[in-house]
């Protein structure tokens, strides 16, 4: 008959070696014997016992760590902070976070909780680089220092006016001279808008008309339109029903290429931060 070794028995004493082989090493390191070996078996010393408590405070340490971690990470998966411009927080960012709970809830899982905060494209760049967000998104072009980005849409600055405008009866396009000379409705300069936050007007060139009434909201711009207060310079998104309807008409501008890309803004690594932001963007990416 064989007779079978004891498993457990294999395993005990496989442990017990490399625990004796690693105290060893460590009363060679420190110069100080911590155990008392003899034929009864294994002992504390002094010093032992107390190297052994401070084990037990450094675990207790980590373990509080551990927990802490696993709270943020939590927290930064199921919270998130986001400031966007004023076209994407309008007329995107609420189709994408109702589509996200929608999707969230058909697999039976929570989705983030997001704020977000509308502003321009400048304040939000400073709000990301500042910590106040931990993602943005932005309309504007020119680079970013210090931050990473990646497209999440596209859009088209465009001139619109009412169905009776005399412009819709034209058969060339608008010039960007006639333009300059035509005082535009806008929430901030129209003609600002038209070159972009960060490129200025040309010195050269007489100063664009100005227009009494500078609004504070696209859908104020887009009512003083409608009401014939006179051209506009908006988003294409932000009027994309009332083209389709006939209730505003885009009028072509000659030579000027107004299409822009949506971004969204954060800082660190190439990839988005883990938790609710990356959840966020992935999701953007596979609707579009």
């Amino acid at each position: 008959m064989v007779r079978r070794r004891n498993p457990t028995g294999v395993v005990r004493a496989a442990i017990f070696r490399a625990v004796s082989a690693r105290l060893t090493s460590i009363e060679s390191q420190i110069g100080v014997r911590l155990v008392t070996r003899t034929t009864r078996g294994t002992q504390l010393t002094p010093a032992g016992e107390v190297v052994a408590e401070w084990a037990d405070q450094v675990l207790d340490v980590a373990q509080r760590v551990d927990t802490g971690l696993a709270s943020l990470r939590s927290d930064r998966r199921s919270r998130l902070k986001v400031v966007a411009s004023q076209t994407v927080a309008e007329q995107l960012l609420p189709r994408w976070l109702v589509s996200l709970q929608t999707a969230a809830a058909r697999h039976g899982a929570l989705a983030p909780e997001i704020s977000f905060t509308a502003t321009e494209s400048k304040e939000a760049i400073a709000a990301v680089r500042e910590g106040e967000a931990e993602l943005g998104f932005i309309e504007t072009r020119g680079v970013l220092h210090g931050l990473r980005s990646r497209v999440v849409g596209r859009d088209e600055l465009i001139v619109v006016v009412p169905p009776d405008h005399t412009w819709v009866r034209r058969s060339a396009p608008i010039t960007v001279a006639e333009l300059r000379q035509t005082p535009l409705v806008s929430r901030k300069s129209g003609w600002q808008l038209l070159l972009g936050a960060d490129e200025p007007v040309d010195a050269d060139q007489p100063a664009p008309a100005a227009h009494p009434l500078e609004l504070a909201s696209a859908a104020a711009v887009r009512a003083a339109v409608l009401a014939g207060a006179g051209p506009a310079v908006m988003s294409r998104l932000a009027v994309s029903d009332d083209l389709s309807h006939g209730r505003l008409r885009a009028v072509p501008i000659a030579d000027l290429d107004l299409r822009r890309d949506l971004r969204a803004i954060w800082m660190g690594t190439q990839n988005p931060p883990a938790g609710a932001a990356r959840d966020l963007l992935h999701h953007i990416a596979t609707t579009r």
